[in-house]
């Protein structure tokens, strides 16, 4: 892994994909470390998923009891009639990715997720998902990030929960349904725009601040202020 994205320091690259691979969403190894939720917790048969940019606004206690059918995933799926398909993040001219994927099939998001971890220990969901990072290790098979390889080792392994469980967007698109944000259990801000930073949406932004203390002694050596 370490290899895969730091491989970006050697002079072969292009200025804007050398770019990329710098950027710490890319680089930190922490972000892997969903992959290895068995063996983070290894008592643990089922575990909630909660990314660092996101606001819990309701109880999730009935995710608990919600059936996953067999699959190792419950999570929201976020296509519409054309987009956030499989084709929009894997290389579907790799005869790797066009023989075991559907490029139609529905993306998924990653945030809030539900993972059964006796069927992941089960199934060797982090085999597969070695599998695959080896076999792009010239980045010829998806783009960068996590969600791509999550797509792949979580294919047919994943059961759709309601949208009302988690909304996405509020990092990046301006136009998220206001009804859809508040009956929301979790919303999440993914995208650049983030509600700690001067370029978030300020329409958004009140959702996350409402929630801060603001005399935490973090948030005064971060100059974060109302």
């Amino acid at each position: 892994m370490k290899e895969y994205y730091f491989k970006a320091d050697q002079p072969t690259n292009s200025g804007s994909s050398n770019l990329k691979y710098r950027n710490p969403k890319y680089l930190s190894m922490l972000n892997h470390l969903r992959f290895y939720l068995p063996q983070v917790y290894p008592k643990l048969d089922k575990i909630l998923f909660l990314d660092d940019d996101i606001v819990v606004q309701k109880d999730l206690t009935g995710l608990w009891s919600v059936d996953l059918h067999g699959k190792v995933n419950g999570a929201v799926e976020t296509c519409g009639e054309s987009f956030h398909r499989f084709d929009k993040y894997l290389n579907f001219s790799n005869p790797h990715i066009s023989q075991n994927f559907d490029p139609n099939a529905c993306g998924w998001a990653y945030g809030m997720n539900m993972f059964d971890l006796k069927v992941w220990r089960k199934k060797d969901i982090t085999g597969i998902y070695h599998k695959w990072q080896n076999m792009n290790e010239d980045r010829a098979l998806w783009k960068l990030g996590t969600l791509p390889p999550g797509l792949i080792t979580f294919y047919g392994l994943t059961h759709p929960l309601q949208k009302s469980w988690h909304v996405l967007g509020l990092g990046y698109n301006p136009n998220v349904d206001k009804k859809e944000i508040e009956s929301a259990a979790v919303i999440h801000y993914n995208g650049n725009m983030k509600p700690w930073l001067e370029l978030a949406m300020t329409k958004y932004r009140s959702y996350w601040t409402k929630y801060i203390k603001y005399d935490h002694p973090y948030l005064h050596s971060c100059k974060f202020s109302e």
